[in-house]
């Protein structure tokens, strides 16, 4: 059963994502009192208003701003080169009220929307992301995933869940479960002939199938449930069935909550299903 809602299927759709996402953002900002900015977040070292200048930051960066220039004090939490690269956003904002990047966030984006809008882009149009140029179902597609991965952080600081059902929460899923192949049958090293299930019970609802098979001596995930055909395995083993919601599977794959910290149960083999959890953290 695939993915429900699914993603947007073209370019229109998937600036629409990002514009909601950016909105629940600005909603969300812009009703906070200004205890909320100091709260805590599942991102170490920073709080809500650090999540809101991550953000702000980035979008600036991406509309042509230059790269802030910013000594960083030697924060124990920064241990990848990534997080070197993001944090001066942060840092550069550091003194600057919470509201007042929320209002920041709000300039920005209406210059984003206003340049996606007004390039007449399509999927495979060249569009500029993070990491580059790339097509834009990929670069604003990745965007998309990590503007609704922070509002997700915001929404559990507050305590104010919420937007899980949404077009951002549909790409998220979508490109949390092409990487559950690969993480099934490489990081968690699940046998050959065993099958793993991801039961997705909502908001965003459905099944995410792995068979690994072994393939010129290398384990290969084989994704199931896409309506393609696939040949029978000439091993056919155990198969362990996990279920858990979309924000318990969000949250793990995101790397935000341990296994133990999100409610899961399993049919099968537990401890492969313990296993595959613990390999699901994509990103931090």
């Amino acid at each position: 059963m695939p993915l429900h809602p699914s993603g947007p299927d073209d370019a229109t759709g998937l600036i629409g994502a990002y514009g909601q996402t950016m909105q629940a953002l600005l909603d969300l900002g812009q009703s906070m009192r200004d205890a909320d900015f100091d709260r805590p977040t599942d991102c170490p070292g920073w709080t809500v208003k650090d999540i809101y200048s991550h953000v702000v930051g980035v979008e600036a960066h991406l509309s042509g701003a230059p790269a802030p220039q910013v000594r960083l004090p030697d924060y124990a939490y920064l241990t990848r080169p990534a997080q070197q690269l993001m944090e001066p956003m942060v840092e550069v904002r550091r003194g600057t009220p919470g509201p007042d990047v929320v209002e920041e966030l709000g300039l920005v984006v209406q210059e984003r929307l206003a340049i996606l809008y007004g390039a007449n882009l399509d999927l495979d149009s060249d569009f500029r992301g993070v990491f580059g140029v790339g097509p834009l179902r990929e670069t604003l597609g990745m965007r998309v995933m990590d503007l609704w991965t922070h509002e997700q952080d915001v929404r559990e600081a507050l305590g104010r869940p919420g937007n899980l059902d949404s077009p951002g929460a549909a790409v998220t899923m979508e490109r949390f479960e092409r990487a559950v192949p690969m993480i099934v049958a490489k990081r968690a090293g699940v046998a050959p002939g065993d099958t793993v299930i991801f039961d997705i019970t909502g908001p965003v609802v459905g099944r995410i199938g792995v068979r690994v098979e072994e393939v010129d001596g290398s384990a290969r995930g084989v994704p199931l449930f896409t309506g393609e055909a696939h040949s029978p395995s000439e091993t056919e083993g155990r198969t362990t069935t996990i279920t858990l919601s979309t924000q318990a599977f969000a949250r793990r794959a995101a790397g935000r909550r341990g296994v133990d910290d999100v409610h899961w149960t399993a049919q099968g083999d537990e401890a492969t299903a313990r296993r595959v959890l613990d390999a699901l953290a994509m990103t931090l």
